[in-house]
Protein backbone atom coordinates (compact mmCIF):
# COMPACT_ATOMS: atom_id res chain seq x y z
CA UNK A 1 0.00 0.00 0.00
CA UNK A 2 1.31 3.42 -0.98
CA UNK A 3 0.13 6.48 0.92
CA UNK A 4 0.31 10.09 -0.23
CA UNK A 5 0.48 12.82 2.41
CA UNK A 6 -0.44 16.35 1.35
CA UNK A 7 0.72 19.46 3.22
CA UNK A 8 -1.81 20.19 5.95
CA UNK A 9 -2.45 21.67 9.35
CA UNK A 10 -2.86 19.27 12.26
CA UNK A 11 -5.47 19.97 14.93
CA UNK A 12 -7.89 18.20 17.24
CA UNK A 13 -8.18 15.69 20.06
CA UNK A 14 -7.10 12.04 19.95
CA UNK A 15 -6.73 9.10 22.33
CA UNK A 16 -3.27 7.58 22.58
CA UNK A 17 -3.01 3.99 21.30
CA UNK A 18 -2.42 1.30 23.92
CA UNK A 19 1.14 0.44 24.90
CA UNK A 20 2.46 -2.51 22.90
CA UNK A 21 5.34 -2.94 25.35
CA UNK A 22 3.09 -3.26 28.40
CA UNK A 23 0.61 -5.42 26.48
CA UNK A 24 3.21 -8.00 25.52
CA UNK A 25 4.61 -8.17 29.03
CA UNK A 26 1.10 -8.56 30.48
CA UNK A 27 0.28 -11.43 28.09
CA UNK A 28 3.53 -13.23 28.93
CA UNK A 29 2.92 -12.98 32.68
CA UNK A 30 -0.79 -13.87 32.38
CA UNK A 31 0.23 -17.10 30.61
CA UNK A 32 2.22 -18.04 33.72
CA UNK A 33 -0.18 -16.70 36.35
CA UNK A 34 -2.57 -18.71 38.49
CA UNK A 35 -6.16 -17.81 37.67
CA UNK A 36 -7.82 -15.53 35.14
CA UNK A 37 -6.23 -12.24 34.10
CA UNK A 38 -8.34 -9.53 32.47
CA UNK A 39 -6.37 -7.07 30.33
CA UNK A 40 -8.25 -3.81 29.68
CA UNK A 41 -7.47 -1.23 26.98
CA UNK A 42 -5.69 -4.05 25.15
CA UNK A 43 -3.41 -3.51 22.16
CA UNK A 44 -4.15 -5.50 18.99
CA UNK A 45 -1.25 -4.49 16.78
CA UNK A 46 0.37 -7.13 14.59
CA UNK A 47 3.11 -7.68 17.18
CA UNK A 48 0.66 -8.14 20.05
CA UNK A 49 -1.47 -10.57 18.06
CA UNK A 50 1.62 -12.68 17.40
CA UNK A 51 2.31 -12.80 21.15
CA UNK A 52 -1.29 -13.81 21.89
CA UNK A 53 -0.93 -16.65 19.37
CA UNK A 54 2.27 -17.87 21.04
CA UNK A 55 0.63 -17.75 24.46
CA UNK A 56 -2.25 -19.82 23.09
CA UNK A 57 0.17 -22.43 21.74
CA UNK A 58 1.75 -22.57 25.18
CA UNK A 59 -1.55 -23.46 26.83
CA UNK A 60 -3.23 -20.15 27.68
CA UNK A 61 -7.01 -19.98 27.23
CA UNK A 62 -7.70 -16.63 25.58
CA UNK A 63 -10.91 -14.72 24.94
CA UNK A 64 -10.82 -11.47 22.97
CA UNK A 65 -13.45 -8.75 22.86
CA UNK A 66 -13.36 -5.16 21.59
CA UNK A 67 -10.88 -3.65 24.08
CA UNK A 68 -10.36 -6.55 26.45
CA UNK A 69 -8.43 -9.81 26.59
CA UNK A 70 -9.17 -12.50 29.16
CA UNK A 71 -6.33 -14.98 29.71
CA UNK A 72 -6.49 -18.09 31.86
CA UNK A 73 -2.96 -19.31 32.40
CA UNK A 74 -2.28 -23.02 32.15
CA UNK A 75 1.18 -23.63 30.69
CA UNK A 76 1.13 -26.77 28.55
CA UNK A 77 2.81 -26.87 25.14
CA UNK A 78 0.32 -27.64 22.39
CA UNK A 79 2.89 -28.34 19.67
CA UNK A 80 4.04 -26.57 16.54
CA UNK A 81 6.66 -23.92 15.83
CA UNK A 82 6.14 -20.72 17.79
CA UNK A 83 6.31 -17.63 15.60
CA UNK A 84 6.79 -14.14 17.01
CA UNK A 85 5.97 -12.58 13.65
CA UNK A 86 8.28 -9.55 13.43
CA UNK A 87 8.27 -8.76 17.15
CA UNK A 88 11.77 -8.41 18.60
CA UNK A 89 10.34 -8.01 22.11
CA UNK A 90 8.15 -11.07 21.56
CA UNK A 91 10.92 -13.43 20.50
CA UNK A 92 13.47 -12.27 23.07
CA UNK A 93 10.89 -12.41 25.86
CA UNK A 94 9.39 -15.77 24.96
CA UNK A 95 12.65 -17.68 24.50
CA UNK A 96 13.25 -17.64 28.30
CA UNK A 97 9.55 -18.41 28.94
CA UNK A 98 9.71 -21.43 26.65
CA UNK A 99 12.77 -22.55 28.61
CA UNK A 100 10.46 -23.28 31.55
CA UNK A 101 9.09 -26.25 29.60
CA UNK A 102 10.80 -29.65 29.48
CA UNK A 103 9.88 -30.22 25.83
CA UNK A 104 12.14 -29.21 22.96
CA UNK A 105 10.42 -26.21 21.38
CA UNK A 106 11.32 -24.33 18.21
CA UNK A 107 10.79 -20.60 17.83
CA UNK A 108 11.00 -18.52 14.68
CA UNK A 109 9.67 -15.33 13.12
CA UNK A 110 9.01 -13.47 9.90
CA UNK A 111 10.50 -10.75 7.73
CA UNK A 112 13.10 -8.54 9.33
CA UNK A 113 13.09 -10.52 12.58
CA UNK A 114 15.00 -13.28 10.80
CA UNK A 115 17.89 -10.82 10.35
CA UNK A 116 17.91 -9.60 13.95
CA UNK A 117 20.52 -11.26 16.21
CA UNK A 118 19.62 -13.52 19.13
CA UNK A 119 23.13 -14.79 19.89
CA UNK A 120 23.05 -13.03 23.27
CA UNK A 121 20.38 -15.45 24.59
CA UNK A 122 22.25 -18.72 24.25
CA UNK A 123 25.15 -18.32 26.67
CA UNK A 124 23.03 -17.23 29.66
CA UNK A 125 20.41 -19.90 29.00
CA UNK A 126 23.10 -22.59 28.78
CA UNK A 127 24.48 -21.38 32.13
CA UNK A 128 20.97 -21.75 33.59
CA UNK A 129 20.58 -25.35 32.44
CA UNK A 130 18.86 -24.89 29.06
CA UNK A 131 19.89 -26.50 25.78
CA UNK A 132 19.72 -24.20 22.76
CA UNK A 133 20.42 -24.49 19.04
CA UNK A 134 20.17 -21.42 16.78
CA UNK A 135 21.29 -20.67 13.23
CA UNK A 136 24.63 -19.05 14.06
CA UNK A 137 22.93 -16.58 16.39
CA UNK A 138 19.80 -16.04 14.30
CA UNK A 139 16.34 -17.60 14.09
CA UNK A 140 15.04 -20.23 14.11
CA UNK A 141 16.16 -21.45 17.52
CA UNK A 142 15.25 -24.60 19.44
CA UNK A 143 15.12 -24.53 23.23
CA UNK A 144 14.91 -27.42 25.70
CA UNK A 145 14.50 -26.77 29.41
CA UNK A 146 13.63 -26.80 32.11
CA UNK A 147 15.23 -23.56 33.25
CA UNK A 148 17.01 -24.31 36.54
CA UNK A 149 18.16 -20.95 37.84
CA UNK A 150 21.59 -20.21 39.27
CA UNK A 151 24.07 -17.63 38.03
CA UNK A 152 24.44 -16.24 34.52
CA UNK A 153 26.11 -13.32 32.77
CA UNK A 154 23.92 -11.33 30.37
CA UNK A 155 25.07 -9.00 27.59
CA UNK A 156 22.77 -5.98 27.65
CA UNK A 157 24.63 -3.93 25.03
CA UNK A 158 22.30 -4.66 22.09
CA UNK A 159 18.91 -4.99 23.76
CA UNK A 160 17.27 -5.22 27.18
CA UNK A 161 14.48 -7.45 25.85
CA UNK A 162 16.12 -10.80 26.63
CA UNK A 163 16.83 -9.65 30.18
CA UNK A 164 13.12 -8.80 30.52
CA UNK A 165 12.29 -12.35 29.46
CA UNK A 166 14.66 -13.82 32.04
CA UNK A 167 13.22 -11.60 34.76
CA UNK A 168 9.73 -12.86 33.91
CA UNK A 169 10.72 -16.55 33.80
CA UNK A 170 13.20 -16.96 36.67
CA UNK A 171 10.86 -16.20 39.63
CA UNK A 172 9.01 -19.44 38.79
CA UNK A 173 11.97 -21.83 38.92
CA UNK A 174 12.95 -23.83 42.01
CA UNK A 175 16.35 -22.24 42.61
CA UNK A 176 17.34 -18.67 43.35
CA UNK A 177 19.14 -16.83 40.56
CA UNK A 178 21.69 -14.05 40.17
CA UNK A 179 22.15 -12.28 36.83
CA UNK A 180 25.25 -10.21 36.19
CA UNK A 181 24.40 -7.74 33.42
CA UNK A 182 26.99 -5.96 31.30
CA UNK A 183 26.50 -2.66 29.43
CA UNK A 184 22.73 -2.57 29.85
CA UNK A 185 20.89 -0.37 27.35
CA UNK A 186 17.25 0.83 27.42
CA UNK A 187 17.15 0.82 31.21
CA UNK A 188 13.60 2.33 31.34
CA UNK A 189 12.29 -0.84 29.69
CA UNK A 190 13.71 -2.90 32.56
CA UNK A 191 11.96 -0.55 34.97
CA UNK A 192 8.72 -1.31 33.09
CA UNK A 193 9.33 -5.04 33.46
CA UNK A 194 10.08 -4.77 37.19
CA UNK A 195 6.97 -2.62 37.63
CA UNK A 196 4.58 -5.06 36.00
CA UNK A 197 6.20 -8.03 37.77
CA UNK A 198 5.51 -6.33 41.08
CA UNK A 199 1.88 -5.74 40.02
CA UNK A 200 1.50 -9.49 39.46
CA UNK A 201 3.16 -10.41 42.75
CA UNK A 202 6.85 -11.05 41.98
CA UNK A 203 9.71 -9.16 43.62
CA UNK A 204 13.19 -8.79 42.09
CA UNK A 205 16.09 -6.86 43.58
CA UNK A 206 18.94 -5.26 41.67
CA UNK A 207 22.11 -3.30 42.33
CA UNK A 208 22.55 -0.40 39.89
CA UNK A 209 21.10 -2.56 37.06
CA UNK A 210 24.34 -4.56 37.08
CA UNK A 211 23.28 -7.45 39.32
CA UNK A 212 19.75 -8.83 39.63
CA UNK A 213 18.78 -11.18 42.44
CA UNK A 214 15.70 -13.33 41.80
CA UNK A 215 14.20 -15.61 44.42
CA UNK A 216 12.75 -18.85 43.11
CA UNK A 217 9.41 -20.44 44.03
CA UNK A 218 7.47 -17.21 43.46
CA UNK A 219 4.00 -17.14 41.90
CA UNK A 220 2.16 -14.76 39.62
CA UNK A 221 -1.35 -13.92 40.77
CA UNK A 222 -3.95 -13.22 38.08
CA UNK A 223 -5.58 -9.80 38.24
CA UNK A 224 -7.30 -7.07 36.26
CA UNK A 225 -4.69 -5.04 34.43
CA UNK A 226 -5.14 -1.74 32.57
CA UNK A 227 -2.76 -1.09 29.67
CA UNK A 228 -1.66 2.54 29.65
CA UNK A 229 -1.32 4.75 26.60
CA UNK A 230 1.72 4.32 24.37
CA UNK A 231 4.25 7.16 24.39
CA UNK A 232 6.20 5.65 21.49
CA UNK A 233 3.36 5.96 19.01
CA UNK A 234 1.85 9.09 20.57
CA UNK A 235 5.20 10.79 19.95
CA UNK A 236 4.35 11.13 16.26
CA UNK A 237 1.15 13.06 17.01
CA UNK A 238 2.95 15.24 19.56
CA UNK A 239 5.70 16.12 17.08
CA UNK A 240 3.16 16.77 14.33
CA UNK A 241 1.39 19.25 16.60
CA UNK A 242 4.65 20.95 17.54
CA UNK A 243 5.63 21.59 13.93
CA UNK A 244 2.24 22.31 12.42
CA UNK A 245 -0.74 22.36 14.72
CA UNK A 246 -2.63 22.23 17.98
CA UNK A 247 -3.40 18.75 19.34
CA UNK A 248 -4.55 17.22 22.62
CA UNK A 249 -3.58 13.57 23.20
CA UNK A 250 -5.59 11.80 25.91
CA UNK A 251 -4.64 8.66 27.80
CA UNK A 252 -0.93 9.30 28.42
CA UNK A 253 0.43 8.64 31.90
CA UNK A 254 2.74 11.49 32.93
CA UNK A 255 4.22 9.21 35.62
CA UNK A 256 4.85 6.43 33.12
CA UNK A 257 8.04 4.39 33.19
CA UNK A 258 8.02 4.16 29.40
CA UNK A 259 11.32 5.30 27.91
CA UNK A 260 9.66 7.29 25.15
CA UNK A 261 7.96 9.66 27.57
CA UNK A 262 11.26 11.48 27.01
CA UNK A 263 9.68 12.96 23.87
CA UNK A 264 8.36 15.70 26.18
CA UNK A 265 11.92 16.61 27.17
CA UNK A 266 12.94 16.86 23.51
CA UNK A 267 9.90 18.99 22.68
CA UNK A 268 10.69 21.34 25.57
CA UNK A 269 14.28 21.67 24.40
CA UNK A 270 13.04 22.51 20.89
CA UNK A 271 10.73 25.20 22.26
CA UNK A 272 7.33 23.60 21.70
CA UNK A 273 4.42 24.91 23.74
CA UNK A 274 3.34 22.13 26.12
CA UNK A 275 0.35 22.04 28.47
CA UNK A 276 -0.21 18.85 30.42
CA UNK A 277 -2.48 17.36 33.09
CA UNK A 278 -2.95 13.86 34.46
CA UNK A 279 -5.51 13.25 31.71
CA UNK A 280 -3.97 14.74 28.57
CA UNK A 281 -0.99 16.38 26.86
CA UNK A 282 -1.62 19.48 24.75
CA UNK A 283 1.00 20.55 22.18
CA UNK A 284 0.75 23.84 20.28
CA UNK A 285 2.89 24.95 17.34
CA UNK A 286 5.63 27.44 18.24
CA UNK A 287 8.92 28.68 16.74
CA UNK A 288 11.39 25.80 17.12
CA UNK A 289 15.14 25.87 17.73
CA UNK A 290 17.76 23.18 17.24
CA UNK A 291 18.48 21.04 20.31
CA UNK A 292 20.82 18.34 21.65
CA UNK A 293 19.29 15.10 22.89
CA UNK A 294 20.61 11.73 24.08
CA UNK A 295 18.32 8.96 22.80
CA UNK A 296 20.53 6.06 23.93
CA UNK A 297 17.85 4.68 26.25
CA UNK A 298 14.91 5.62 24.00
CA UNK A 299 16.10 4.75 20.47
CA UNK A 300 12.56 4.35 19.11
CA UNK A 301 12.27 8.14 19.30
CA UNK A 302 14.84 8.70 16.54
CA UNK A 303 12.30 8.77 13.65
CA UNK A 304 9.96 11.41 15.15
CA UNK A 305 12.97 13.34 16.49
CA UNK A 306 14.46 13.55 13.00
CA UNK A 307 11.25 15.15 11.71
CA UNK A 308 11.12 17.48 14.70
CA UNK A 309 14.74 18.49 14.06
CA UNK A 310 13.98 19.21 10.41
CA UNK A 311 11.46 21.82 11.57
CA UNK A 312 13.94 23.52 13.89
CA UNK A 313 16.21 26.44 13.09
CA UNK A 314 19.82 25.27 13.20
CA UNK A 315 21.53 21.89 13.48
CA UNK A 316 20.16 19.35 15.97
CA UNK A 317 22.42 16.67 17.47
CA UNK A 318 21.04 13.28 18.52
CA UNK A 319 23.15 10.77 20.45
CA UNK A 320 22.66 6.99 20.50
CA UNK A 321 22.91 6.02 16.83
CA UNK A 322 24.48 2.63 17.67
CA UNK A 323 21.15 1.56 19.15
CA UNK A 324 19.58 1.71 15.66
CA UNK A 325 21.59 -0.95 13.88
CA UNK A 326 19.41 -3.94 14.83
CA UNK A 327 15.88 -2.58 14.59
CA UNK A 328 13.27 -3.53 11.94
CA UNK A 329 15.86 -2.07 9.58
CA UNK A 330 19.29 -0.54 10.07
CA UNK A 331 17.26 2.44 11.12
CA UNK A 332 20.14 4.92 11.13
CA UNK A 333 21.02 4.33 7.48
CA UNK A 334 17.38 4.03 6.43
CA UNK A 335 16.53 7.35 8.07
CA UNK A 336 19.49 8.99 6.33
CA UNK A 337 18.66 7.52 2.92
CA UNK A 338 14.86 7.78 2.87
CA UNK A 339 14.48 11.12 4.62
CA UNK A 340 17.19 12.45 2.33
CA UNK A 341 14.88 11.71 -0.61
CA UNK A 342 12.40 14.30 0.66
CA UNK A 343 14.97 16.91 1.61
CA UNK A 344 15.94 16.18 5.22
CA UNK A 345 19.72 16.35 5.50
CA UNK A 346 21.16 13.82 8.00
CA UNK A 347 24.83 13.35 8.81
CA UNK A 348 25.98 10.33 10.85
CA UNK A 349 29.27 10.49 12.73
CA UNK A 350 29.84 7.32 14.76
CA UNK A 351 27.28 7.49 17.60
CA UNK A 352 25.98 10.94 16.64
CA UNK A 353 23.30 12.01 14.16
CA UNK A 354 23.10 15.63 13.00
CA UNK A 355 20.02 17.03 11.28
CA UNK A 356 19.98 20.40 9.57
CA UNK A 357 16.68 22.21 9.86
CA UNK A 358 15.01 23.57 6.75
CA UNK A 359 12.08 23.24 4.40
CA UNK A 360 11.13 19.66 3.48
CA UNK A 361 10.78 19.48 -0.30
CA UNK A 362 8.59 16.34 -0.52
CA UNK A 363 8.80 13.42 -2.91
CA UNK A 364 8.71 9.62 -2.66
CA UNK A 365 10.34 7.35 -0.08
CA UNK A 366 10.14 3.73 1.06
CA UNK A 367 9.28 2.55 4.57
CA UNK A 368 11.68 -0.41 4.28
CA UNK A 369 8.90 -2.28 6.10
CA UNK A 370 9.72 -0.23 9.21
CA UNK A 371 6.60 1.04 10.99
CA UNK A 372 8.34 4.02 12.57
CA UNK A 373 9.85 5.17 9.27
CA UNK A 374 6.36 5.15 7.72
CA UNK A 375 4.86 7.18 10.57
CA UNK A 376 7.74 9.66 10.59
CA UNK A 377 7.35 10.18 6.83
CA UNK A 378 3.66 10.97 7.30
CA UNK A 379 4.46 13.65 9.86
CA UNK A 380 7.16 15.07 7.59
CA UNK A 381 4.58 15.39 4.82
CA UNK A 382 2.54 17.91 6.83
CA UNK A 383 4.98 20.75 6.17
CA UNK A 384 6.59 19.56 2.93
CA UNK A 385 6.61 21.83 -0.12
CA UNK A 386 5.17 19.00 -2.23
CA UNK A 387 3.23 15.81 -1.27
CA UNK A 388 5.14 12.92 0.30
CA UNK A 389 4.53 9.42 -1.05
CA UNK A 390 5.18 6.54 1.39
CA UNK A 391 5.73 3.15 -0.22
CA UNK A 392 4.73 0.08 1.84
CA UNK A 393 2.92 2.32 4.29
CA UNK A 394 1.15 -0.75 5.70
CA UNK A 395 4.27 -1.29 7.82
CA UNK A 396 2.42 0.72 10.52
CA UNK A 397 0.33 -2.40 11.24
CA UNK A 398 3.23 -3.79 13.24
CA UNK A 399 2.59 -1.43 16.15
CA UNK A 400 -0.23 0.99 15.26
CA UNK A 401 -2.80 -0.36 12.75
CA UNK A 402 -5.04 2.69 13.20
CA UNK A 403 -2.27 5.21 12.61
CA UNK A 404 -3.41 6.58 9.25
CA UNK A 405 -7.03 6.68 10.37
CA UNK A 406 -6.04 8.73 13.44
CA UNK A 407 -3.57 10.82 11.46
CA UNK A 408 -6.09 11.77 8.79
CA UNK A 409 -8.70 12.64 11.43
CA UNK A 410 -6.41 15.46 12.60
CA UNK A 411 -5.39 16.77 9.19
CA UNK A 412 -7.19 19.98 8.20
Amino acid sequence: MNKIIHPSGYEGLIKAPSSKSYMQRAVAIALLAEGETIIENADFSKDSRAILQMASQLGAQIQISENRVVIKGKPSFNGGILSAGESGLGIRTFIPLVSLFSEKIELSGEGSLLQRPIFMVEGPLNQLGVQTNSQDGYLPISVKGPLKGGHAEVDGSISSQFLSGLLIALPLVKNNSVLTVNKLQSIPYIDMTLDILKDFGAIIEHHNYEEFTIKGHQKYLARNYQIEGDWSNAAFHLVAAAIDGNVIVRGLNLSSLQADKAILEALRKAGAQIISTEEWVHIIKAPLQAFDFDATHCPDLFPPLVVLAAACKGITTLKGVRRLFHKESNRALVLQKEMGKIGINIIIEQNIMKIKGGRIKGGSLHSNNDHRIAMAAAVAGLTAHQPVEIKEAEAVNKSYPEFFKDFESLCL
